[in-house]
Formats: C-alpha cells, structure tokens, sequence
C-alpha cells in the first residue's frame, strides 16, 4: 500500500529526476522517473545503511549497474541523509560536484561502486555477494550478515559480461545477491526489440538462479516490497526479480520512447508531467519538508543496525587478530617476514616465484582469495590445499574462475570494494585485452585487487603470435593509477608483491613462463620498490656510465650479460631494472637523474613495443611487429634478445652519440 506521503515522497524524486537532467543540459531522466516506487521500497523498507557511517562493515550494499540512472541514486542519498545536499543535485554533471554524470565510488558519499560502462556492475554484486558469503562464514553472522541489491537494465544483460558473471554466481549458488532488471523495452536506439529477444526468466534459470517475473508492477510498493522480501530469502542461489517498466512515467510526450533515456524532458514538458505528479510546476528540486522528514526518518533507522552490530562486534569471541587484518586488506603482524627468497644463480620462472609468495602469504594474510581462469596452475594462482570456494566451502579461499576473464575482473573489482578480502586473478598476459574494461574500473576506483599475468612476452614460445603479448605493457602503462610491474627475477617477484598488498589500488603483476636467473642485487633491494634501480656496474671506475642499459623482467638477466660483454671493451656499463614504470614516475628528479643519468645514453631492452620507452631511453630492443611460432628461447634470440645483439646495438647507440 502507498498512502498520500508516501505518494508525494515518489513523485519528490521523479521530479529531482527530472529536474537534474534538465538543469545540467544534459542525463538520463527516464529510467529514475520509472524506478523510483522501486527506490523508495528499497530505501525506506528494506535496505540497512546509516548516513552518518556509510562504511558501516555489515551494511547492505547497493549497485546501480545502469549508472546512467545516477539521477536515481543521488535523489536517494540526498533525501536519506547521506553528505550530500540539494546544492549538489543542481550541479549535476557539472566541474567539482559531487554529482558526476555516472556514480564514482570514493567520490560520492554513499556509492559503492563505479559504474556506467554497462554489465560491470552486474559482475561487481557478484564480488560484494562473494565477499560477504565468504566473511559470514569465514567468522560468524555476528560479524557480517547482510544482502546486496542491484538494479540492472537490458543494455548491463546484452553485454557479454553478465552473462560471464551470472554463470559464475549460479554455479558458486551466491544467496543474499537480489537483482531487480529494469525490463522497460527501450534502448538508446529504440525499442529493445530491434536487437533483443532472449527471455530473461529462460535465461537466468539456466544459470541456476531463482527467477521471478512480477510484471506490471512497477508502481505498486506492495507488490514490490514482497517480491523484494522473497527474493532476500533465497540462501543458496542469486535471486532476480523481472520488472516491466515504463521508461519516463508519467510523460504523456516521452512515457516508453528512446528519448527518455538520455535527453532532458524539456521545460515544458516537465511542467505537465509534475502538473500530472501533483508537485508544484513553477518549483525546481521541490523536497516538501514532510517528504524529506520521512526519508530522514528512514535513514535514522540504521543506526540501531549499526549499534547492534557494534555490540556484536565488541562482545565477539572470535578470531579478531584475522576479521582486522582482513578488514584492512593486509597481514597479520610480521607478515612481510614470510615471504620466500631465492639464492643467486638459481633459475625460476617468475609466474613459479608469484605463486610461492602467494601461498606462503596465504598463511599470514587471511583475506587474501583468488584463482585463475581456467590457467590457475599456468598462472601461479593455485594455493595448495585450500578449499575450493563454492556451495560445499563458502568460505573456500581458491577460487575456479572459469575461462570467464572479464567477469574474473569485475568480480574482482566487487570483492574489493566490498571490503574484507584482497582478490588474485590470474591468466594470460595476452588475455588481459578481455578484462581490460573491468581493469580500467579497477584503475578509476583504486580497487586493491592484485593480477598474475603470465606468458608475458615471445618467450611464451609455440603458441605463437596468437598468445606472444607484444603491445599489452605499453596499453597497460597508459591505464593511470594502474601500476603494472614487470620483475626482472624471483627476488623482485616477492618484493613486488610485498608492494602489492601495502598499495592501495591495483597491482599488475606480468610474469614469465621461461626460468629466470635469480641476479645478485635484486634480493631486498628498496630500488625495487622506487620502480627503477641501477643494478649493477661493470668496466673501468668511473664517475658516470658511457651507457645504460634498461631492462625489465626477462631481458634485465640478457642486459647483464650485454654489459659484461662491454666491459671487457673499457666500457663503464650501468645496468637499471626498471620493473615499474608508474612507481619510477613518482621519484623526485634527483633519484631519476641519479639512475639514469641524463648525459649518459641509455638504451632500454625489453621484448614488447617500443611504445613509450622515447621518455626514459634514447633507443631501444624490442618487438614493433607480432611474434611467431617457435620454442621460447629461440623466438627470443631470433629477435634480439642475446648479450651479442644488445652489446652491439648499444655500440651502434654510441656511435650515434659520439
């Protein structure tokens, strides 16, 4: 039942969906105007937050997948009480407000997630849903007991990953997931139909999930509220409820049309729609003081939540040392000391050395969880002996992806926001191109999440050209706030993931499948941390270098060599690892003109593209052209990877010089 107030209050945000749009020239009213019934149940009957703590550990948590209807979420958290006032709903979309055109977590007070770019938060509710199965069991409900809402449109379900995501949340049987699909027949093109027909019902209980299509129900808070309730009380699948909407209701010009997706209404339009609401046609952003009283009233409500909880909490007899380590994404103390070493001269592949950190860290980190896709054991990603997470072990901490790359990433991206747990997720350095949207996420959100990309040069060998990543550093490198870290030996391995786990935000960790030589210099070496390090000097003692040479990950060993081979020529020959561009960006000028010296040339080595290296080197080996087919070692000194070729290409660079 909907009484008068509880009318208004809909109608209150339906106009802020209106008028929001209308006064940055530009958003997406329809969708909000239709959903807000739906809203209102959700704020005010269902959901538990607290305005005044919104990272209140046991809240539910709430994922606009169809981040364009931001209108809808910021309406919410304006009239609940979240820091966020009516001076921020008219700057929408516009320079410094706390209102972007798509929900930005770390931005907007009360946003979990990051989303806009379609089906990423469908995968990111699977994450949070994971997460909060995972502590529940791993600890006790008295801890952690709570649900996650998504609303999802058709544009989240006709991208592929939801349905990489949906498969993977059917399969690990994720309850408390409920899932509301805005099924309102419009795109941004026209009617759905033009390029969708699937039955979602069909669809979703293919995946396994509890499915229910409640129709024509869109404004009837009853018939919501219930379906709502039904749907919490699945434990052992994901739940989601089939909604038929109209788009821009009550509109009499743009009610089910494609305008009122992503255009403002008009004014005139907007002054017989709110004449039609019943809210006043000559007021903007009108919050009557008796609407905003109740949804206060109901964002009030969470407190006791909250207390109790705190309650729990304080009483709790449980593993504490753990739930606080895993609440701050790191190590119980000491964790640092048992991460592995290696003695110079023994030969690992780095993806080998990753997966020896990951498991002795998985002994002294008790959130850290992850897997591969479908290359746990190709990837370093297998923690041996542990429970596999799923129906049997919910707080199983190996986690079997499947070949489903881009949900592994926005599942990642969920888990981390969430909080409690640190995600791996592993595969192929060539396969980062299908998570590279769930990445960039993961880069703009400051999710810490930790990849272990292996194969990650022609060194990969017989698979060839097909599986050789050649211009996947330089596209990851370009990504900002995304660090990606190449180490040269299995000693720079476990100091890059010591950084991994105190960074807050993602770490690529690019790993060979060929062994590597452990280096002298590389063992507990700060440098490794700065993102750049002079390794090592050879020939004559001198002040500065005649040359340069600067490596990373496989080719750092190849450019030792090379300078040995100089040095026997009376060459003052430097070696710098350079295992992360980003991190060496971020030194003050003395320590980069300190490595690399600016009179001395320097000549970087590395099996990729040369794109980019022109900022930190004068010229370069490396690959301009896709790989082939061939054993490793071989398609590695076919194209110029050997002591020989480096040494000669930096006499050609001096001659140059000189």
């Amino acid at each position: 039942m909907t009484d008068d107030l509880e009318l208004r209050a809909i109608n209150t945000i339906r106009g802020l969906a209106m008028d929001m749009p209308q006064a940055a020239k530009s958003g997406h009213p329809g969708t909000a105007m239709a959903l807000a019934p739906l809203a209102h149940v959700l704020w005010t009957r269902i959901m538990r937050y607290d305005p005044e703590q919104p990272l209140w550990p046991d809240r539910d948590r709430f994922v606009l997948s169809c981040g364009h209807a931001s209108v809808l979420l910021y309406s919410m958290l304006h009239l609940t009480g979240y820091d966020l006032s009516l001076d921020d709903l008219r700057a929408f979309r516009q320079w410094g407000s706390k209102t972007p055109g798509h929900p930005e977590v770390h931005h907007t007070p009360g946003v979990e997630v990051t989303t806009g770019p379609l089906g990423q938060g469908v995968a990111n509710g699977v994450g949070m849903g994971v997460a909060e199965q995972w502590l529940r069991n791993r600890f006790s409900p008295e801890v952690c007991d709570h649900h996650t809402f998504v609303i999802c449109s058709d544009g989240d379900l006709e991208e592929g990953i939801s349905h990489e995501a949906a498969s993977l949340a059917g399969h690990l049987g994720l309850g408390r997931l409920v899932y509301v699909y805005d099924d309102n027949h419009i795109s941004i093109d026209g009617p759905t139909e033009l390029a969708l027909s699937d039955d979602p019902v069909k669809r979703f209980e293919a995946y396994g999930w509890s499915v229910e299509d409640i129709g024509e129900v869109a404004n009837d808070t009853g018939a919501l509220e219930e379906a709502v309730r039904r749907a919490m009380a699945v434990e052992d699948a994901p739940s989601m409820i089939v909604l038929r909407s109209h788009i821009g209701y009550p509109s009499p010009k743009f009610t089910d049309t494609a305008a009122a997706h992503g255009n403002p209404l008009g004014e005139d339009e907007i002054r017989i729609t709110k004449e039609i609401l019943g809210l006043d046609a000559d007021r903007t952003f009108q919050v009557d003081d008796d609407v905003l009283e109740l949804y206060r009233a109901a964002g009030r409500k969470g407190r006791a939540h909250r207390e109790a909880w705190q309650q729990r909490i304080d009483g709790w007899d449980g593993d504490r040392e753990a739930y606080e380590a895993c609440l701050g994404a790191t190590g119980v103390t000491g964790w640092e000391a048992k991460l592995p070493t290696w003695d110079v001269g023994d030969k690992v592949a780095t993806r080998n050395a990753s997966g020896s950190c990951f498991n002795a860290l998985a002994e002294v980190v008790p959130g850290l969880v992850g897997g591969g896709a479908d290359l746990t054991g190709n990837t370093g990603t297998e923690l041996k002996g542990a429970d596999i997470l799923g129906p049997e072990h919910p707080a199983g901490r190996q986690i079997h992806f499947g070949i489903r790359e881009h949900a592994m990433g926005g599942v990642m991206n969920g888990i981390a926001a969430h909080g409690g747990l640190v995600p791996v997720g592993g595969t192929f350095l060539i396969f980062s191109d299908y998570m590279r949207g769930a990445v960039r996420l993961a880069a703009l959100s400051e999710a810490k999440v930790i990849y272990s990309w292996t194969h990650d040069s022609v060194g990969l060998g017989e698979d060839g050209p097909t599986h050789q990543p050649i211009e996947h550093l330089a596209s990851l490198r370009a990504i900002p706030q995304l660090r990606v870290v190449r180490p040269a030996d299995a000693n720079e391995t476990a100091t890059a993931w010591r950084d991994a786990l105190t960074h807050d935000g993602p770490t690529a960790l690019c790993l060979s499948r060929q062994n590597l030589p452990v280096l002298e210099g590389t063992a507990g070496n700060d440098g490794v941390s700065r993102g750049a390090y002079s390794l090592s000097e050879r020939g004559p003692d001198k002040d500065e270098p005649d040359v340069v040479l600067v490596a990373t990950g496989g080719e750092v060993w190849v450019a030792v060599e090379a300078a040995e081979v100089l040095a026997a020529e009376d060459l003052r020959v430097r070696v710098v690892s350079m295992p992360c561009w980003e991190d060496f960006a971020q030194q003050d000028d003395d320590y980069q003109l300190d490595v690399l010296p600016a009179a001395a040339p320097t000549l970087a080595v590395e099996a990729a593209t040369s794109f980019g290296w022109d900022r930190w080197a004068d010229d370069t080996v490396s690959i301009d052209h896709f790989g082939a087919s061939a054993p490793g070692s071989k398609a590695l000194a076919e194209f110029g990877y050997t002591a020989e070729n480096v040494a000669d290409r930096a006499r050609q660079l001096l001659a140059e010089i000189a």
